[in-house]
Parts: structure tokens; sequence; C-alpha cells
């Protein structure tokens, strides 16, 4: 079904070849007829006819990058949280009215075809889902990409709750055909572990004890109107010694499979528990196998059009998405210099113009570090080159030993990325400020003007017109068709600020979101909510940073206020949970178990049930938050100042008409600003009064002391009140938050409390709240991921796009 007579333009398919394409992959591709079909089936058939249109623009866009021998951006990431695709795909393509009408010919629902859509299970939390709206937004401008990460089998994990408690349970997603891969046996890359290091006149040669191969599984990712579509390559590993068959002919069945189940370990699972040593050896070896194979494919893709290595700056931009591939540093040098015979002063100038590093923390203590032990027996060339690296880097700056980048017997890997990257950047304006004064001023000092700002956003193809339709529909029928890729358009809206109209269709569209994610919650917790009351939203990793537990305490507040005074003027309100913790991270777990401990005295508390519920459904994730984003009325961003690098969430509440109640901290500035200071509920001290707070020992017993409402808080947790079967469950919660308190929830406390006040008063006059979700919906077009990946494209990595 070859559609396209322009391959830069949308597919003109008529409903007769829709039709056509998906009765054929039914019965010659999945082998079913129509009488006879699942939803899985029809699911696969839609699939493939899907794919089949987008695999004409990615041809195309691969043959205009070799004919006008274009620049090519690599995004390396550990994670890639692409969420469903086939909706995605079809939105993009301007096809699902088509497939729709296609599939109610034959009484498909679309939707219920959609949602059959298991989530790729490729990530964890905003790191992931900003790699995925990057690699569509590159789509979307025709700039030339590829995105590289590992094809997980299990993903993170997939979260329940049992007793309250968080159960992780492998993630199953590939246990049906991923109907969007292409398989590529031809591209696979040796990646070498462990051994020892030769020098043979004058050259290393790496004799590795253990090796596995990487194969490549292509998605092709088409961006708005079908114009131009990018390769997400992920990795899986294999085996390079074949299945032993002398072994399991003698009956030893275990060994005669060990070197697949070996391999097969490297892309099983994101994020290892690394609390062994074990575990973070895995961990390593994971970051390494992502990192050369993916730099293997990169020179080879090179070298099949160049002969000279010095054009690879020319040609090639390498984003290391976090220190995750870190190693893309001495692995560049190791394919330049041992394996490309370049000499290595001339590799390392090539490979510190082709290297750009991305900063997603400023805890130092994410920063990761590998003992120098593990990473000389895991990778013994590679400490070899750091080690010269980092002699070079001392020698050239002259550095405190404490900026070098092994350093007490620990290889720092984001000393390592800010060496050998052109480029550092933060992703919000107040981040990347930070870093100069924090986490990389020493550096910043040594490597002046190395560090700029690239502040996040989020594709509005995925996070309006497909999760919000409703509201996608009053803002084309206000503005005009075309602002899914002018989002800087959305200002226009501000024009209709005080149209009363506007503001009845811009609550409708809310109300219905509402009712449709009540609806979703009864069926799936046989919770009943009220869509009257306010949705106020807090959908994220669970981390102490991020400040989940500031939340429950408020919210514990609210439901004994409320039983003090029933009959007040109370603002019903549904508090909404969402997110995982870390396998090993005990107190992100127990803030959890609180969470739901708490959800359920007060979901069936007879005085307080009306007024306020608590909802945390399992297994967030991407499909969740376009369910949940569009009927949120509140958006809960109150991480402590100074912690969060940017935030992207919040960003697609702003775009959906979520007011926020937030901190001065990661791109809450930014969105502040866009949207304007009187449509934002701030509360909480400033980055630089935190640091202040800090240097007080007492700072959370005094803030405790000055709060009867939290000392009251703390007291009914101590108590058992929500736990009476084991009243000293949260013994240790309470415990730090009178002497610890390392993210200041006490000390942000009561400002949080008169902040919600104050959304609360807002929000009893819905005309007012209306108006203010117009403005946060106006003053958001600056947070799409196309302004992004422009910057990116001028400032960083100097790629064209080729549209």
């Amino acid at each position: 079904m070859n559609v396209m007579t322009n391959p830069h333009a949308a597919p003109d398919v008529s409903i007769h070849d829709l039709r056509d394409s998906i009765h054929r992959h039914l019965t010659y591709t999945i082998g079913k007829d129509k009488s006879h079909a699942s939803t899985y089936d029809w699911r696969m058939a839609v699939s493939y006819s899907v794919r089949d249109l987008i695999v004409d623009s990615w041809f195309a866009a691969t043959r205009r990058t070799y004919e006008q021998q274009g620049k090519r951006v690599y995004y390396l990431s550990m994670e890639f949280l692409i969420g469903r695709i086939l909706e995605d795909a079809v939105i993009n393509l301007g096809l699902h009215q088509k497939i729709e009408d296609v599939l109610q010919e034959d009484g498909v629902s679309l939707m219920t075809v959609v949602e059959d859509e298991p989530d790729a299970a490729l990530g964890n939390g905003g790191l992931g889902r900003l790699a995925a709206c990057f690699l569509e937004s590159m789509s979307t401008l025709g700039c030339p990409a590829f995105g590289y990460g590992i094809r997980y089998e299990h993903g993170l994990f997939r979260q329940r709750f049992e007793g309250g408690r968080q159960v992780e349970t492998p993630e199953d997603w590939l246990n049906q055909t991923h109907p969007w891969e292409f398989e590529r046996p031809e591209a696979n890359y040796t990646i070498p572990f462990k051994g020892r290091v030769e020098m043979v006149e004058g050259r290393a040669i790496w004799h590795a004890s253990e090796t596995v191969l990487a194969r490549a599984y292509d998605t092709p990712v088409v961006g708005w109107q079908g114009r131009w579509s990018n390769t997400l390559r992920l990795w899986g590993a294999l085996p390079t010694e074949k299945f032993d068959l002398e072994r399991f002919n003698s009956g030893d069945f275990t060994a005669a499979a060990a070197p697949e189940a070996l391999a097969r370990t490297l892309s099983r699972v994101l994020y290892p528990e690394d609390t062994t040593e074990a575990g973070k050896e895995l961990r390593l070896k994971q970051e390494f196998f992502l990192t050369s194979a993916a730099l293997q494919d990169i020179l080879r893709r090179f070298l099949s059009e160049y002969d000279d290595p010095s054009l690879l700056p020319d040609k090639v931009a390498i984003q290391m998405n976090d220190t995750h591939p870190a190693l893309a540093g001495p692995e560049l040098m190791r394919l330049l210099v041992d394996v490309h015979g370049l000499d290595w002063a001339k590799a390392k100038q090539i490979a510190c113009k082709c290297l750009n590093y991305t900063n997603h923390t400023l805890l130092p203590e994410a920063l990761e570090r590998w003992s120098t032990w593990l990473m000389g027996r895991v990778l013994p060339r590679h400490m070899q080159i750091i080690e010269r690296i980092d002699v070079e880097h001392q020698a050239a700056t002259n550095c405190d030993p404490s900026l070098k980048i092994v350093y007490q017997d620990q290889v720092h890997m984001g000393t390592l990325a800010f060496v050998m990257a052109a480029h550092v950047n933060g992703v919000s304006a107040l981040h990347s400020d930070l870093m100069r004064e924090t986490v990389f001023a020493d550096l910043d000092r040594l490597y002046p003007n190395r560090i700029l700002n690239q502040t996040n956003g989020v594709t509005p193809r995925r996070w309006i017109r497909l999760s919000n339709p409703a509201l996608s529909g009053v803002i084309t029928d206000a503005i005009g068709a075309g602002w899914e890729d002018d989002l800087d358009r959305l200002s226009e809206l501000k024009a209709f600020g005080s149209d009363p109209e506007m503001l009845a269709r811009i609550h409708a569209a809310k109300h219905a979101n509402k009712v449709a994610f009540a609806n979703w919650v009864n069926d799936k917790m046989g919770i009943s909510i009220d869509p009257e009351a306010m949705f106020d939203v807090q959908i994220k990793r669970i981390h102490e940073y991020k400040r989940q537990l500031l939340n429950v305490f408020e919210t514990v507040a609210r439901w004994n206020a409320i039983r003090q005074n029933p009959t007040a003027d109370w603002t019903p309100r549904v508090k909404i949970f969402g997110g995982k913790a870390a396998p090993g991270y005990y107190t992100a777990k127990e803030i959890i178990r609180l969470i739901n401990d708490v959800a359920k005295v007060v979901n069936n508390d007879p005085v307080t049930k009306d007024l306020l519920k608590v909802v945390y459904p399992a297994n967030y994730n991407v499909s969740m938050a376009q369910r949940l984003i569009p009927a949120a009325d509140l958006s809960e961003q109150i991480s402590t100042a100074g912690k969060e690098a940017s935030g992207t969430g919040n960003m697609k509440f702003t775009m959906n008409g979520a007011l926020t109640i937030g901190t001065l901290d990661g791109a809450n500035v930014e969105i502040r600003d866009h949207v304007g200071p009187d449509n934002f509920f701030l509360f909480g001290m400033t980055a630089a009064q935190v640091q202040e707070r800090y240097q007080s020992p007492e700072h959370a017993r005094n803030a405790i002391l000055a709060s009867q409402s939290l000392q009251d808080v703390l007291q009914i947790i101590a108590e058992g009140r929500f736990n009476p079967e084991e009243p000293s469950r949260y013994s240790g919660l309470v415990e730090q938050t009178w002497n610890h308190d390392p993210f200041l929830v006490a000390s942000d406390y009561d400002s949080y409390l008169a902040a919600q006040a104050q959304v609360d008063l807002t929000y009893r006059d819905q005309n007012a709240w209306d108006q203010l979700a117009l403005r946060n919906i106006a003053g958001s077009g600056y947070f799409s991921s196309d302004r992004t990946i422009r910057g990116y494209m001028a400032d960083v990595w100097d790629a064209k796009s080729l549209l």
C-alpha cells in the first residue's frame, strides 16, 4: 500500500485502501478471519497497516539524509518511556477518524483496540519520557536522528499493592508480538567484558574473557503529519557462544543454556537492584552494553560514507542523557585508537567535539560513581583510558584532587561526562544556574562556557492532541488548525480570557475528562469519586525530595480538620497519587504504604468520605498519565527548591488546564513566568533559603514546634490511627521528620497549608477557576519539546532540518 506521492507529506490514504490493508493483515499476517478475530488480532492488523504507512516516510528520510550528507544526532538513553505507539502514530498520520470508521464497519471499537496495547516497559519516569518526547520532536522537525536504548524484556517492574505495600513483579509487554519493531540480525556487535589488556608494540590489545552480542531492533518514530520518521534502535543481548549441545546431551541442561541466560540478563530489567556487588556489576555492564553497541553502530554508519575520521564531529552529534552513557567518552576513544588506529591526541579532539552531556540532577549522591576495583575488573581497558583522560584533565587545569575523575578509589561519572563533553546542559533555567553554583561549580570555573541551558519540553501531539481530544477541539475551534506543531499559537487563547462561551467549553471539556477518569477508577479500584470535587494530583517517581510526604501530611491535616468541624464550608477534594519507588528505597516504600493506609481510613470514614477521598492506582505509566492529566484540576509540584532539575509533568498539567501549587523549583519557575504569577499557587522557601535553613541543626524540630497543625498530624500518625494493627509502623518516618527532615517538609508545611487554603477558596468560584485554567493553557506554548529540540539543534548539535 504505497500512497506516498510526496515522501515528506502526510499519507493520503483512502478508507478503501485502509480497509483492504487491515483485512489483508488480519488474514495473511495474523491468520484470522473477521468472524473469529479477537481484539488482539484486530490490534495487530491495524498496527501492521499503520506501520506500513510509516515505513515510506522512514525510508524517504533515510535516503534524504544519505543524499544530503546530513548531520545525524544520536541520543543515548537508558530509558525511552514511549508508551503505547498505535494511537500516537494514528494521530500523527491524521488517520484517526478513517481507521475508526473502518473498524466500526466490522463492529470493532478503535478505543478498545488502542487500549489492548501494552505500554512498552522501557523506562521509569521523566528521564525516559523526555527521551521519547525528544525523538518525536526530532521527527516532527526533520532532524536526522537515532535513539539508542536497551530492549528490556521486563522493564522496571509492574507495581501492585498488598496490604498497602508496593510489590514488584516483572512487566510482560514482550509476551506478545511487538508489531512496531524490525529485528535486524545483520546489525550485531560484539560487546567485550573483563579479561586483560596487553601492550603490543605500543598498542593496547584487550583480551576479553566474556563477550555478548548486541542485536538491533528498530522502531520507526513518526513525526507530525508523517513528514519524517527517525529510528529508535534498541539493543537485545544474545550469547556469542552457541547452545552447548554436547553438555545438553550429557544431561547438564543448565550449563548448556548458561551462555544464553547470562547474555539475556543484560537486557532483562531496567535498573536492577544494586545494593549487592553482583547488582552493581550488572548495572555497569548494562551501561557499557548500550554505549558500546551504539558507538560501534555510529562508527560503522559514518565509515560507510566517509574515509576521513576528522569529519566525525561535522556529521555526528552524540547526546548522553544523564551519566548512564558516560562511558561513551572512553569507549569512543577505545574504538578510535585501538580499533581504527588513530593517535591519542587526534582521537580525543574528535571525541570531545562529538560528545554532549545532559545533566538531570543536583543531588551529588545521584551522580554515578563506580569503584575503581569494579571498573578495572569489568572494563580493564576503559579503566586505563579513564586514568589517562584524568591525567590530562589534571595537567590542563591544575585542579584540586577532589575534582579528579578518579578520586578516593571511585570513578566519578559526572566528572568524566563533563570533561569529555563539548557542551553540558541543564534542563531548566534554575537548574542550569544551580549547576554552575553547586554541583559543577568548580568544573565550570575550569571549563568556562561549557554549561548552557535547554529547558525541557513535552510533545503536544501526545499530551494534548491525543490525550485530551475534548480540549483539542476547543483549541482548534478557537484559533484554527495547525497549533500542534506551532504551540506558541496557544497564546492566541488569551483573547478569550473572559469570553463566557469559551470558559464554558473549557469547563465542559475538563468535566468530561473527570467523569471518564472517575468511571475508570470505579471500574478498576471500586472507589466512587465525585467529578464535581477538585481532582488534586501528584504523579511522579516516589522520592523524598519530591515530597509526597508533605502531601500526605496535608491530607491527614485536612481529614482531621473535617472531622472536627464537618459542617464547615469545605471544598470537596479527591487526592490522587501515582508513582513507583525503587525496590531498594525503603523510605519511599514506607511513604507509599502510608498513603495507602491513610486512603483506607479516609475513604471509609462516614464523616469525611463525601468531602475527601484518597486514590492511588497501582502501576502508574504513560497510559495512566494520559487518562489522569486531562482530568486534573490541581497539579502538585512541591519538591524542595533546588532539588528538581526540571520536571515535565508540570508542563503536561499546565497545557491541559490544571493549576499548579508549587515551589520555585525546576521548570516551575519558568511556568510561573509564562502563565503569570497570579495564576500559580506559590509556597515554600527559595533555593537560597533552603541552603540557609540547612545551616540550622534544629531546623526540623523548630519548624514542628512552630506548627500546631503539623504536631497534630505527626501525633495522629505516631498513634497508629491509620494502622491500629501495628501502631508503631511509621515511627521511623515520624522520628525522621522530627530530627532530620532532609528535604524540609516541616519547614515548608505551614506555607503549603496556607497555599492549599487559597486553592480551596479559588476553586469555589468556578468561573474564576476556569479563567485561571485558560490562562495556564494560553501560557504553556513555550514548553513544547519542539522548542527544546530547536535549541539543541542550534546551540548544542549544530544540526539542520532536512525537511
